[in-house]
């Protein structure tokens, strides 16, 4: 285990370089005001990976081959780094390694790394390994609250060359599109997550299958991404598209409140692509908000900070989901049950005997698949607050002009080469 968390801290590192860059390059090459087709794309993407991974994985371990879902990685990471080692062209920036390293905002690196994963390693421990009141949940959680609330206060008035600009966090439409940006993924990956749970506890199918019954909770996304992406390229508004994705939103963790153990599997796998339907559209405008209030010099930084938002965002989704779920089983699984498992153990490894559920005898087993069903409709409960702080947040919001413009640092620009006019997209530095 300790290699395996080690492995995924490094395989973490990539993947947020991965998020920040991306959106980075985007935010340089294409102005403000034309980037809605190009968010909607980027959703679509995600989409379908989010729609094949779990099938994939559940096919994997199915057949006892769970290791391939990191083998699997390897080809497609180094065919990524095929692609941007030939595709990827952007010229160094001045100055020697020396002088950059010195522009690093160190302790501020430090005070967002130890304060995230001291909150990680309590939402992790709590409730599963000790008790949500034990010291070894509380002191890491408070200790890396406190040191987020002291990086962005040193962000704020100490940090020459701050990670996060105070001014990306000062006006309320930024703010709010900040907050959107993390309530979203907390509802969106609850709902990746617990729904296969459902599957296979309530419905006794396989990972496999609950991969398949999964496709139309994750294959929504794209097109409401997309079409959400268009309209704020037509129509230069994102604050309407906003709203509306919200209220889908709400609407469909009350929805999911409906679903019970006997709940036919049509309704349950239809039901929640409503979730997806306001997520998609949440994704495709979260950060115009945050940008259009912005000059476009501070798109770097900002975009660096709404990333950390929507990953740190995903880790607060499995664990309320995972602490809900969790309590409601040790309130609901029958004694019987329970003490069945392996003398010494939690409820916690109830996941472990999900497989166990379909060999139960009567009415045991339908008392486990109800308490399952009650556990995972309290966690739907908790997702309608959080959906529904998501869309008070979007008071705060006003639908400020987007820039039509790119940083004067950067250009896109057109090269005729004989007859053929090729686009170069190529960054420009300007002379001291």
């Amino acid at each position: 285990m300790p290699w395996l968390i080690a492995s995924r801290t490094v395989q973490g590192l990539g993947g947020g370089m991965i998020l920040s860059v991306t959106n980075i390059i985007i935010g340089d090459l294409v102005p403000l005001q034309e980037r809605g087709f190009v968010s909607g794309v980027l959703g679509l993407s995600w989409a379908l990976s989010a729609a094949f991974g779990p099938l994939i994985g559940g096919a994997l371990a199915d057949a006892g081959q769970w290791r391939w879902v990191f083998y699997l990685n390897l080809p497609i990471s180094g065919l990524t780094v095929i692609l941007v080692l030939l595709l990827l062209k952007l010229p160094t920036p001045p100055g020697t390694m020396k002088e950059k390293l010195a522009k690093m905002d160190w302790m501020g690196n430090v005070l967002i790394i130890a304060s995230t994963a001291s909150v990680v390693i309590a939402l992790t421990w709590g409730g599963v390994f000790f008790a949500w009141s034990s010291a070894r949940v509380l002191v890491p959680l408070i200790l890396g609250l406190f040191g987020m609330g002291l990086f962005l206060l040193y962000e704020a008035r100490v940090a020459k060359n701050p990670i996060v600009p105070f001014e990306v966090l000062s006006n309320r439409t930024s703010f709010s599109g900040y907050v959107q940006t993390f309530f979203v993924p907390i509802i969106m990956i609850s709902v990746i997550y617990y729904m296969p749970t459902y599957y296979q506890a309530c419905k006794g199918v396989s990972p496999r299958q609950s991969g398949i019954d999964s496709l139309g909770l994750t294959m929504a996304l794209g097109p409401a991404s997309i079409i959400t992406g268009v309209s704020v390229t037509k129509t230069g508004k994102y604050r309407i598209q906003a709203y509306l994705g919200w209220i889908i939103l709400v609407a469909g963790a009350g929805a999911l409140t409906t679903i019970r153990e006997n709940t036919i599997i049509a309704h349950s796998i239809g039901l929640p692509s409503l979730i997806t339907i306001g997520a998609g559209m949440i994704y495709s405008v979260g950060y115009f908000p945050v940008l259009a209030p912005l000059p476009v010099s501070r798109n770097a930084h900002a975009l660096a900070f709404f990333a950390f938002c929507r990953s740190f965002a995903g880790v607060w989704g499995i664990t309320i989901g995972g602490t809900v779920l969790q309590n409601e089983l040790g309130k609901r699984l029958p004694a019987d049950f329970v003490n069945s498992l392996p003398q010494g153990s939690s409820v916690s490894i109830a996941y472990s005997a999900i497989p166990l559920i379909d060999g139960l005898e009567e009415p045991l087993r339908t008392q486990v698949r109800t308490a399952f069903a009650e556990g995972i409709r309290v966690i739907w409960f908790v997702m309608i607050g959080i959906a529904g702080a998501g869309l008070l947040s979007t008071l705060l919001m006003a639908d400020v002009p987007m820039q039509a413009k790119m940083d004067q640092k950067w250009a896109v620009q057109e090269k005729k080469k004989g007859n053929v006019e090729q686009k170069m997209l190529k960054r420009k530095y300007h002379e001291a």
